[in-house]
């Protein structure tokens, strides 16, 4: 009896000694648990039967994974709150059918979001579930990330196929010929318009993938044209141009062509692309348009022409009158021996010559094709004799002053023609100021750059002014607008031709200037003409002959003179003979020619420029210098029909004498020419 009690102990102890390690390893490998582990107890609460439940274990693995630590012996309606029905629904469904779930829900009270397995611990009436679970935060981030990138993805896909088809049908009903070319010349996209368009124009439909240089291959015309404009844009410059292309007999247009440079998205080109316009008929309106303007400005001059014709015809008669008159009392006064009066006659004769020859100038410089004779000079240096000539002029009722800047630059300009630019701009100040005023003739060195430049309607560089400002009544807009047109003036009808600020205009545009006009109605007004400067040093003033030597100069040499005018001719010999100078004729240049190429002796070549006989005297003068490379020549002429006379791009050993001229005045500089 006793040895089975003591059996019994010992089998107890034992069976307690393995509980016990049993145990121990239990909650060894419950605690060793990557995955968070917890038994929970269901109890009747406030929200009703098994409505709550409590903590009764849990491993270390919980804390971890569920973000509660300390979760043994905490009720869940106190733990999480409003969530609290969400988990009771799910366990209590476990703990009544006894069937296990899997499921994940978000833990809101910390932000996980968990993987979790339940079962229920038998027998039913311990009311307790077992749940296994684990962290997939991260996971479900990146599901989620995923889930959202792929509907984003597809939303984008949509809408960059909805854009390609926006910006194809664009790029199909455009009126643009639209053509995108990779580096090899290969159509990365053409709409049909521009298809259409090339098939026209070469006669072969051209396909994305062609090769445009392969397409035109049996055009090689054609190719080049394409290649030559394509390669620009594919070396990567971006431009417009114009150009026609195609066949004249059959089918020929003008286009306006856009080139742009294709990129890929590191920047770096891989093609280019082009928008083309047909301008065809907007070149042809262009045109139409400037035939239109030329036909007014024809149908303008011819108007002012009109208005002009009774003053000139006015002024030439009286002129004429005072010359023919003069010849005729001097020829009756030789009739009849008396050589009192015959002084008086020839200087009333050459007195109304000089004021033709003025207005004929005054014409010329309207026109711009008076001859100038431009020369290197610092206008500063004019004014000293300039200024007494003004005040002699206006008279004492106005004062004239002068501000000349200094360190002005040289101008390469005609001295006599800006002196007579400026006395007509000195003349209209003082006719602007009946009751006497102030005229300030002023200088200055300018630099414009391109924005003022092209606000004065200019050439941007550095320009030399000369200003001529008055006290005067002014002019309003309207007037100002229209100073510079030939034939207006705001004089009564005979007291002005409206000849003189066009001409400043023109002999301002010939010297490669400008003008302006500044003005207040009641303030003033202020004039000033721009003069390029001219970049070297201020040429000598030279001094001419002009008194009609009395004594022989000639000493052998022979003078050819070409002139198609016979009285013109007669003069020029019969003076140089009277001077002693052997002189040769020739009526045209052809006749100068060949005298110039025959062995006669010949130095000095004066001639006219405008000649027939299909030789001028400019082309009859470098021939010569060609047969005779030292020889002088000596232009005459009434205005520059050779524009290279107009700008003074003449050679050394040249000259220009301007019709009409005094005799004193040819026998001084054939003279100078021949002694130089």
């Amino acid at each position: 009896m006793l040895a089975r009690q003591v059996m019994n102990q010992l089998d107890l102890r034992l069976s307690l000694q393995k509980s016990a390690e049993s145990e121990q390893l239990y909650r060894t490998l419950f605690d060793s648990m990557d995955e968070g582990f917890c038994i929970i107890e269901f109890f009747d609460g406030p929200h009703g039967p098994l409505s709550d439940y409590v903590h009764i274990d849990a491993n270390a693995a919980y804390a971890r994974h569920a973000g509660i630590p300390d979760v043994v012996g905490q009720k869940l309606r106190e733990m999480v709150g409003d969530e609290a029905d969400a988990w009771v629904a799910r366990y209590g469904q476990v703990l009544r059918t006894g069937q296990p779930i899997r499921f994940e829900q978000e833990l809101v009270a910390t932000g996980r979001y968990l993987s979790l397995s339940s079962f229920r611990i038998e027998p039913p009436e311990r009311k307790q579930v077992a749940v296994l679970f684990q962290d997939i935060t991260e996971r479900r981030r990146a599901e989620l990330a995923l889930r959202e990138l792929n509907e984003t993805l597809e939303q984008r896909v949509a809408a960059a196929l909805a854009e390609r088809r926006t910006l194809a049908d664009a790029m199909e009903g455009a009126n643009a010929f639209i053509q995108v070319a990779d580096r090899n010349f290969r159509w990365l996209a053409i709409n049909s318009a521009a298809a259409g368009e090339f098939e026209r124009v070469f006669g072969v439909a051209p396909h994305v993938g062609d090769s445009m240089l392969d397409l035109l291959d049996d055009q090689p015309e054609n190719r080049e044209q394409v290649r030559a404009v394509w390669s620009r844009a594919l070396a990567g410059e971006e431009f417009v141009e114009v150009d026609a292309y195609g066949d004249p007999g059959r089918y020929r247009r003008y286009y306006e062509m856009r080139f742009g440079v294709l990129r890929d998205e590191a920047g770096a080109q891989t093609g280019a692309y082009q928008f083309v316009y047909d301008v065809t008929e907007r070149l042809a309106e262009q045109e139409r348009l400037r035939e239109a303007e030329e036909a007014l400005r024809q149908a303008q001059k011819m108007e002012a022409v009109g208005q002009l014709t009774g003053g000139l015809a006015h002024d030439f008669n009286n002129l004429l009158s005072g010359v023919s008159g003069s010849f005729e009392m001097i020829g009756t006064r030789l009739q009849q021996g008396r050589m009192a009066d015959v002084d008086r006659y020839l200087a009333a004769g050459q007195g109304a010559a000089r004021r033709a020859a003025a207005l004929t100038h005054r014409l010329l410089a309207f026109s711009r094709r008076q001859t100038l004779s431009p020369r290197p000079v610092v206008i500063n240096r004019l004014m000293a004799e300039f200024v007494d000539l003004v005040r002699r002029t206006v008279g004492p009722a106005i004062a004239v002053e002068t501000v000349a800047a200094a360190g002005l630059w040289p101008a390469l300009v005609d001295a006599n023609q800006l002196e007579n630019a400026l006395l007509n701009l000195c003349i209209n100040a003082r006719d602007a100021m009946p009751d006497g005023g102030r005229i300030t003739i002023e200088t200055g060195n300018k630099w414009l750059d391109h924005r003022a430049a092209q606000e004065r309607g200019m050439e941007a560089g550095q320009y030399v002014t000369v200003c001529v400002s008055d006290t005067g009544v002014g002019m309003d807009k309207s007037i100002q607008e229209r100073v510079f047109d030939p034939f207006f003036t705001t004089k009564p009808i005979g007291e002005g031709t409206g000849l003189g600020l066009s001409m400043v205009y023109g002999f301002a545009r010939q010297s490669h200037g400008h003008v302006r006009i500044y003005s207040e109605v009641g303030q003033g007004t202020m004039v000033c003409i721009y003069l390029p400067r001219h970049f070297g040093e201020e040429e000598a003033a030279e001094t001419d002959v002009v008194t009609f030597p009395s004594v022989q100069l000639g000493a052998g040499e022979t003078v050819l003179v070409v002139d198609d005018e016979p009285t013109v001719r007669m003069l020029i010999v019969d003076a140089l003979q009277e001077l002693g100078y052997a002189c040769i004729e020739a009526a045209d240049g052809p006749t100068g020619l060949r005298l110039l190429q025959s062995d006669a002796r010949i130095d000095l070549l004066i001639t006219d420029v405008g000649l027939p006989g299909g030789l001028n005297g400019r082309q009859v003068a470098d021939a010569a210098r060609d047969l005779r490379p030292d020889l002088k020549v000596m232009f005459i002429t009434g205005y520059a029909e050779n524009a290279v006379l107009n700008h003074g791009h003449i050679q050394p050993g040249m000259e220009v004498l301007t019709k009409p001229f005094a005799v004193s005045d040819l026998a001084g500089r054939v003279d100078r020419m021949l002694r130089s």
